[in-house]
């Protein structure tokens, strides 16, 4: 199998960089964590990578909007680079605020021909920052990272995490085309109906989208901090199990490359 390379893009804030580089490496990737600066001294370094990630944190700070501040970094100094990456037969994912970057640069869901974004991510209902494991349903068989997965427990920990879409139709277009990729249910999989099953209040309990292809991604729970038994917050009750839900998403990215 060849081995794809990784890029790990960081910014001022990121902080799980390097379980996400972790992750990528357990599943068989070769990673590398690279400061966003770099990329914009250097764009076609981006070249050399088969997957790029942007993983979870607070970038700048979470100034002016969650994710704000590097996407508008994406979108004025790399857009270019970024687009060819894309439509390169090559994968994006982004965890959580990387999520959030993805939305915002327009790199995961088109801008209308007005320039109008069709979805963002928003404060949280209730208004604070949410920490908890939540349950999670894959609805797309178009989505490279969730390939073979059913169910999953993941943990969320956001703030800005309440998936928008800007009217009914962008929705219903959306959910035809399969690329609401991942929602959030209850312990029975049944959909959720509200708080705490649904965290942050999003619409159509969307808590993962991908792009036309599948193969640019981003989710608000974070597959990184779960990729062992032993991460399971109940695993001494529960039994242990040979690996964490979360892995599964790194290792479908990995293969693609088979």
């Amino acid at each position: 199998m060849t081995t794809p390379k990784v890029l790990v893009l960081r910014a001022p804030g990121t902080n799980c960089d390097h379980e996400t580089k972790y992750a990528f490496e357990l599943a068989g990737g070769q990673a590398d964590r690279v400061h966003i600066n770099r990329v914009l001294e250097s764009p076609s370094l981006v070249e050399q990578y088969q997957i790029i990630c942007i993983p979870g944190g607070f970038s700048y700070g979470d100034d002016v909007a969650a994710g704000r501040i590097f996407a508008n970094q994406m979108r004025s100094h790399l857009a270019d680079v970024m687009h060819e990456f894309k439509n390169s037969d090559k994968l994006i994912l982004g965890i959580c605020n990387g999520f959030q970057v993805l939305i915002k640069s327009g790199l995961l869901l088109d801008d209308d021909a007005d320039g109008a974004p069709p979805a963002t991510l928003c404060w949280n209902n209730h208004g604070l920052y949410e920490d908890r494991w939540v349950y999670l349903q894959n609805s797309s068989d178009k989505c490279i990272f969730l390939r073979g997965t059913d169910r999953l427990y993941l943990p969320i920990a956001h703030a800005e995490g309440k998936f928008v879409m800007r009217n009914e139709d962008i929705a219903d277009q959306l959910q035809a085309n399969q690329q609401l990729a991942l929602k959030y249910v209850d312990a029975a999989g049944v959909p959720a109906v509200g708080f705490p099953q649904n965290p942050n209040g999003a619409q159509r309990n969307v808590a993962g989208v991908c792009d036309d292809s599948g193969r640019v991604f981003g989710l608000m729970p974070h597959p990184e901090r779960f990729l062992e038994g032993t991460q399971h917050p109940r695993w001494t009750r529960e039994g242990l199990q040979p690996e964490g839900d979360g892995l599964a998403l790194f290792r479908n990215a990995v293969e693609y490359f088979a």
